[in-house]
């Protein structure tokens, strides 16, 4: 096997791993949200906060890049050496894997600090799918553990 199936390993990963990143935007909704009835909030926003929401860090990243890190080391030397680079390369490979997954799958995020009409103030954090100002009315929805601000 020549250098160029590891590269081409590499690049698939990567492209899988670039389709984990889920989002978190007000306009984001899972499966299971839909046609579920949501608490709906009126206020102003207070405060707006950019944040980085972190990338998620599951088994996905580290078992692709141990494998292409397992491959592309097995190129180095032969017979005892070949295995030796073929381990060292899975391992360095599942670190460098994991790495990856998490920093191609975190997003920028906004934090919303708003004033409810009831006099209660609440901050939710979530993609930065829409722009807000201090002052804005806005919506807050809630249900099934998840909370949104919109217009």
């Amino acid at each position: 096997m020549n250098i160029s199936k590891p590269l081409a390993f590499a690049m698939v990963a990567t492209l899988a791993l670039s389709g984990c990143a889920s989002g978190l935007g007000s306009a984001d909704y899972g499966r299971s949200q839909a046609r579920t009835v949501q608490e709906v909030q009126t206020g102003v926003v207070v405060a707006v906060r950019n944040v980085k929401i972190e990338g998620t860090k599951t088994p996905v990243g580290t078992v692709a890049g141990a494998a292409v890190g397992g491959i592309a080391g097995s190129q180095i030397g032969g017979g005892n050496g070949q295995i030796a680079g073929a381990v060292l390369g899975a391992v360095l490979g599942g670190l460098g894997g994991s790495a990856v997954e998490e920093k191609v799958t975190s997003q920028t995020g906004v934090e919303v600090t708003v004033k409810l009409d009831s006099g209660r103030t609440i901050a939710i954090t979530q993609g930065a799918d829409e722009q807000f100002r201090v002052g804005d009315r806005v919506r807050v929805l809630s249900g099934g553990g998840t909370t949104r601000v919109t217009y």
